[in-house]
């Protein structure tokens, strides 16, 4: 399985599927498309409604990898559920979440 996060300029670029108006906000683990593509699975409560849902991931994301949401730029995907973000600064908290998720999916 390949990894939701590659090099960008200026940090890593980290691949996320949003699922909007979910019953708590977390990241739930990895997404696997049928092209055989791997992003970060995130759902949020908030609607996809005037950016509240891209809000609302970075958030989500900030807190899971204990990192200030300054280090995460939406970058593609604004009004789709698959998106890309930018991860600045010292991405080593993102790559552990990312590392844990994979071994939790091992375990099932």
């Amino acid at each position: 399985m390949t990894s939701p996060l590659r090099p960008g300029k200026g940090g890593l670029l980290l691949a996320v599927r949003v699922t909007p108006k979910s019953s708590r906000d977390e990241v739930s683990g990895l997404h696997v498309a049928s092209d055989g593509t791997v992003s970060l699975a995130v759902k949020v409560t908030a609607v996809p409604d005037k950016g509240r849902a891209n809000k609302a991931v970075i958030e989500t994301l900030a807190k899971a990898c204990r990192m200030p949401k300054s280090a995460f730029e939406l970058v593609s995907g604004e009004t789709d559920r698959n998106k890309t973000i930018l991860v600045t600064g010292n991405p080593a908290e993102l790559e552990a979440l990312i590392a844990r998720k994979v071994n939790a999916g091992k375990e099932n």
